[in-house]
């Protein structure tokens, strides 16, 4: 099923579906991706991208009070102040291991992980080892039998990824790149 993003509508029955443990492709505030509620989503995913159990997947949430409920402490407040935005950070996750979190900067988005109240897993939409896809039509042909829904926002051309942070060493380190360019101090 595609919908148009710009339809109130379908965001509502984007909602339900995610709430049914549904996997969709939506345009985020930087590329498209594939998202599922945490953690009912994982396996299919997985499954989806061709992609192995030992990859995380980041995940969106409301805003950064969501931080210290999912990981136990706060998010280093100098990196933390560029969110809502296209800045993820991996964070340590209070039962061990690490947690790659991002507030995305589109509201209508905020507000559906908030209406969920669960964090939603996202990855690109692409299949493991290939570049991420960002003409429409391109998704559909690769996965629309695939997933229950995608949310067409247009083609994104010129969108990148979120940049990704290491927060749980210091100096913090970036590991990938993307569309925003972290002040080197806030990496101290």
């Amino acid at each position: 099923m595609v919908l148009d993003a710009a339809d109130p509508a379908a965001v509502r029955t984007l909602a339900a579906l995610l709430a049914r443990g549904g996997v969709a492709i939506i345009p985020c505030d930087t590329i498209y991706g594939i998202v599922g509620i945490d953690p009912e989503a994982d396996a299919g995913i997985r499954k989806l991208k061709g992609r192995g159990e030992n990859k995380p997947f980041l995940r969106l949430v409301a805003d950064a009070s969501w931080v210290r409920a999912l990981t136990g402490a706060e998010a280093p407040a100098r990196l933390s102040r560029h969110w809502p935005g296209p800045l993820t950070l991996v964070l340590p996750a209070a039962a061990g291991g690490t947690l790659a979190l991002r507030v995305p900067a589109t509201p209508w988005l905020r507000e559906l992980v908030a209406g969920l109240g669960r964090p939603l897993l996202s990855t690109s939409v692409n299949r493991s080892g290939r570049p991420a896809l960002w003409r429409v039509r391109d998704i559909e042909a690769e996965f629309g039998r695939d997933v229950d829904m995608l949310l067409d926002g247009g083609d994104l051309p010129d969108a990148l990824p979120s940049t990704i942070v290491d927060a749980t060493v210091r100096p913090c380190r970036v590991l990938r790149q993307g569309a925003f360019s972290v002040p080197p101090e806030d990496l101290r």
